[in-house]
């Protein structure tokens, strides 16, 4: 009987204000993947990605087992401009639906970090809630029940590559320990569920300053997330897209007024936290 996996993984959202290539979230938008013995290799969606074994979810897969005579069926909600993880998950994908295909037990986060280039995205791709990478390791820990995130995603791409060419190799020590100092605060907030101390916790000096004039307009709503309601906001990983942060009951009320500021230049998504990392299922 031939075999059919079914593989889901939810977007992410790295950084979180202070945490730079250490904290990330997973993002209720998921990328399915489903993969079948057909005798036949294929690539089957309707994403503008390659369908060869140039694709990056394939790339991942045949790191630990060919994908001769197999059909991947991929489709996605993960918005592909920039920030919400979409080349992370489908290097997640690809190494999940090739461990369980293989029955391999491979290390998968430290294989997908090493493809990534960074833990943080993966990590929480692969585990779901939020994640603190050290140590070639990610701690994982649930979202508090009363947060909520929206996303703002600017219809412009902005290539990693130049987000990271916009960060200096030195920073102030008075800028370390701002970042030291709010990472502490955040963490402290989510894992007692103090939203307060969550609001607190989002502020940065290490990247999103030197990465304003990229786009401008993401730079500004973080400025303003809290006069809409927000208990705040950070850019997602190098950007453009921006994770607003509320309470539940804020929810409505601050994705109106995004929707206002965003006309025309970016769309305004609900988006909870995810606590549900990488799925698999048998068919």
């Amino acid at each position: 009987m031939h075999r059919r996996r079914l593989i889901r993984v939810p977007a992410s959202s790295a950084n979180l204000g202070p945490g730079f290539d250490a904290f990330a979230a997973a993002v209720a938008f998921h990328l399915d993947v489903e993969v079948e013995e057909t005798g036949t290799f294929a690539v089957e969606t309707d994403l503008p990605v390659p369908r060869d074994r140039s694709n990056l979810l394939v790339r991942a897969f045949e790191r630990l087992a060919p994908a001769d005579g197999l059909t991947f069926r991929v489709s996605s909600t993960i918005p592909m401009s920039g920030g919400l993880g979409s080349s992370a998950a489908a290097v997640v994908a690809g190494l999940v639906a090739a461990d369980h295909l293989f029955e391999l037990d491979a290390d998968l986060l430290a294989l997908a970090t090493e493809i990534e280039g960074h833990p943080d995205n993966v990590a929480a791709a692969l585990r779901g809630g939020f994640v603190v990478c050290a140590d070639g390791d990610a701690v994982r820990f649930d979202p508090p029940d009363a947060l909520e995130a929206l996303v703002v995603v600017p219809g412009e791409a902005v290539h990693t590559a130049h987000a990271r060419q916009a960060l200096p190799a030195t920073v102030p020590m008075a800028d370390a320990v701002f970042n030291v100092a709010h990472g502490a605060l955040l963490m402290l907030g989510l894992a007692t569920g103090d939203l307060d101390l969550v609001g607190r916790g989002l502020a940065d000096r290490l990247h999103q300053p030197h990465r304003e004039p990229l786009y401008p307009r993401s730079a500004e709503i973080v400025r303003e997330a809290r006069s809409l309601g927000a208990i705040g906001a950070t850019i997602s990983g190098a950007g453009p897209t921006v994770l607003v942060w509320t309470t539940v009951e804020q929810a409505f009320g601050v994705h109106a007024a995004l929707q206002q500021r965003a006309r025309g230049w970016a769309t305004v998504h609900r988006a909870s936290f995810e606590p549900v990392g990488a799925d698999v299922r048998e068919l």
